[in-house]
């Protein structure tokens, strides 16, 4: 039986939707076109050229999504954008250091290339995967090094209000009295070894324990040389092992002292870890140059995992990455049709590039006369395990770069991974184990919060793998986790009204098939009416290219975008978010630009999670429109209220649309077109007492005006 069974047999019951017209139950003012729209990312290498032509374009536009989000997938595979590939490296002769894009516009750019960072700690990241941690590769003259902007030139203060960190993560319990550091420059000349104590990960739960130092983990004598310690007098079991570095050498690397950022932070080139016997050590550390997925056919022997605080973004001209994924060009964004001629949200490369990189873009757009909406800095910066006073300490010295060239440009952050609660971080001496709490905090604290213009995030509540019974609850959560979510933010401090835009969203971020299924229409129509109910100023569906359809891990067959792709990147067809898109882009919100105000609605059912929702705007020509999402497996009658102060008015006459599964199914096999597949159908109806009959799994747009 389905979880709406009980619901379900009780078809008859009423469900009312309430609406109080009065000014102060106006939740949001919103213009259609730049508060609902999608973006775009990284894309098969050669299909840039294809992706934006006319054709495609004109795809992309049919789901009437508006302002465009540039999504930046180098930041998540711990790349370097070079978003010009004309430019010059801090070490032109030999075509290596500190990359700087060209911000003279010549010629137009259609591909942008990641570059691989050499200097790299951790071993896994966010994009592809098949990157490696150069502590234990086995190779002593490689070496992982902290990013410099973190270090005291470039913060000033001093390196122990921002100590950088490696933790090793071993798979099992391991006996644990000793650890080898084998230094490069620069060193650290004070540092800590802490075991991690506590019921969560120490990673992924960072709130729920804390680091305990060894007996003996404190250490004030570090060189420039291997370096043995015992920590322990007796062998400890532990699963997660820091190094914490607060104090550095500032001797220069294997680069010279010609740039100072060579000269600062910290550098290792292999780690050991295990039990002593006499003068030899058990090491328990896999040295590996393979990390990546543990489920690769192609590698055998994995690395121990270690992540890493930061990266210095040092790279050179043979680091470019060739696996086939490029970022679009500036140029062929900015001239496509699909921005809709508004601004762009565009990103800046922060965490792994440099603030003359970030200016240079901002220069680039600017003599272009390209339209900017905002800048986001960086990407993900909480899935890249970075603490918040350092993406804090970044995110200041990037603005002050931007903002000495144009003090205009609007920038924000901090690009939230998707996440359902608080991001919770390792506790300060205070005991704040909040993230967004403590960014906003260190920003104020620097007379930078003026610098934050905008707080975004992005929206990946489920999983792809969910069916029934899971899936069924998850599509009644989603209006729950959207509006307690936003509350969260707000309550973490952000100056009031403060915008909050949610710059990435989709069913699930472990591959998604979603938009091809109804279950992915009710989902989408009610994630983005929700998200605008609740007052984000700007909400989107990811990803509008149209790339082929692929399998998941779950074995089940779908794409991130609303269409029917094959493999030769030719459309056959429309999922059913594309439809779902269209009934909040055209059928809900009155097309265009003009301002329009969203309404609350007093739901019979109660807000905790409900089969039926409801959504209601005020239009420009003073009609009203009310979204309905049913997502019950039976017809439910709706009464649709409005007024304040006794007095009622309801709907007479209506046009009306509908698309649901009467309209639509797909079963999923990538050979077959959905069965039916007849879109939105569009009637006008008498509504007896302002009462309307929704279809199951449906959605459906009540559009008229109001009768006493």
């Amino acid at each position: 039986m389905s979880i709406f069974g009980a619901i379900g047999m009780a078809a008859s019951l009423l469900v009312t939707m309430h609406v109080d017209t009065s000014a102060t139950n106006v939740v949001n003012h919103v213009r259609p076109d730049r508060a609902i729209g999608t973006g775009v990312d990284s894309d098969p290498l050669g299909k840039i050229p294809y992706l934006y032509a006319p054709a495609q374009e004109r795809t992309m536009l049919g789901t009437g999504l508006g302002a465009l989000t540039y999504r930046l997938y180098t930041e998540l595979s711990i790349q370097d954008w070079h978003w010009n590939p004309s430019g010059s490296y801090s070490d032109s002769a030999h075509r290596q250091g500190y990359w700087t894009s060209d911000a003279t516009p010549a010629g137009s750019i259609v591909d942008s290339f990641g570059y691989r960072l050499p200097h790299r700690g951790s071993t896994r990241d966010q994009g592809d995967d098949d990157g490696y941690s150069r502590i234990d590769d086995g190779d002593p003259a490689t070496y992982w090094k902290s990013n410099p902007y973190l270090a005291q030139p470039f913060t000033h203060e001093s390196d122990a209000g921002h100590p950088q960190w490696m933790v090793v993560v071993f798979n099992n319990p391991t006996p644990l009295d000793a650890l080898t550091i084998h230094w490069a420059n620069p060193y650290a000349t004070h540092f800590r070894v802490q075991y991690w104590s506590g019921s969560g990960d120490a990673i992924l739960a960072q709130s729920q324990g804390e680091w305990r130092s060894f007996t003996h983990g404190d250490f004030h004598n570090g060189s420039a040389a291997a370096q043995t310690v015992s920590l322990e007098s007796h062998p400890r079991v532990v699963k997660f092992v820091r190094v914490l570095m607060d104090s550095s050498s500032n001797t220069c690397d294997t680069h010279g002292g010609a740039d100072r950022r060579n000269c600062v932070g910290y550098a290792v080139s292999e780690l050991s870890a295990g039990t002593m016997t006499g003068a030899y050590m058990s090491d328990r550390i896999v040295h590996s140059r393979c990390g990546g997925d543990p489920q690769s056919t192609h590698c055998r022997n994995h690395q121990t995992v270690i992540f890493v605080s930061s990266i210095d973004p040092w790279h050179s001209a043979t680091d470019r990455n060739r696996n086939g994924q490029d970022q679009p060009g500036l140029d062929v964004i900015a001239r496509s049709r699909i921005t809709h001629g508004l601004g762009v949200m565009y990103p800046v490369p922060l965490f792994y590039s440099t603030p003359d990189n970030a200016v240079a873009e901002i220069r680039y757009l600017r003599a272009r006369k390209y339209p900017v909406s905002y800048i986001e800095l960086g990407e993900e910066v909480d899935g890249q395990y970075a603490m918040p006073e350092d993406y804090a300490s970044l995110y200041i010295q990037w603005a002050r770069a931007i903002h000495r060239f144009d003090p205009t440009i609007r920038l924000g952050g901090p690009v939230f991974e998707g996440v359902n609660s608080d991001v919770a971080v390792w506790r300060n001496a205070h005991g704040d184990a909040s993230w967004l709490h403590r960014f906003v905090e260190y920003l104020r604290a620097h007379g930078a919060i003026s610098d934050l213009a905008f707080m975004s995030f992005e929206h990946y509540p489920f999983h792809n793998c969910d069916a029934g019974a899971t899936l069924r609850r998850d599509l009644l959560r989603e209006p729950s986790l959207i509006r307690n979510i936003m509350s969260t933010w707000r309550n973490d401090g952000l100056p009031a009204g403060l915008p909050l835009m949610i710059t990435e969203a989709n069913f699930s971020a472990d591959g998604t098939g979603a938009p091809q299924r109804i279950d992915g229409a009710l989902w989408t129509a009610d994630y983005l009416a929700q998200a605008l109910t609740s007052g984000a100023a700007y909400a989107m569906y990811y990803q509008i290219e149209t790339e082929p359809l692929g399998k998941s891990r779950c074995s089940t067959w779908g794409a991130y975008n609303p269409y029917f792709v094959d493999s030769g990147y030719r459309v056959r067809g429309f999922g059913a978010a594309y439809h779902a898109a269209r009934m909040l882009t055209i059928q809900w919100l009155a097309p265009g630009d003009d301002l329009q105000d969203i309404y609350g609605v007093r739901n019979s059912l109660g807000d905790d999670e409900p089969a039926v929702t409801a959504y209601v705007v005020k239009c420009p020509d003073f009609t009203w429109s009310v979204l309905i999402v049913n997502k019950d497996i039976v017809p439910r009658e709706v009464a649709l209220e409005f007024g304040s102060g006794g007095a009622i008015e309801r709907f007479a006459q209506a046009d009306v649309a509908t698309f649901g599964s009467a309209q639509y199914h797909w079963d999923g096999n990538p050979k077959d077109p959905p069965s039916p597949d007849d879109g939105i159908v569009v009637s006008h109806q008498l509504l007896a007492g302002g009462r309307i009959t929704v279809a199951p799994e449906s959605l459906t747009v009540v559009r008229g005006a109001l009768a006493p």
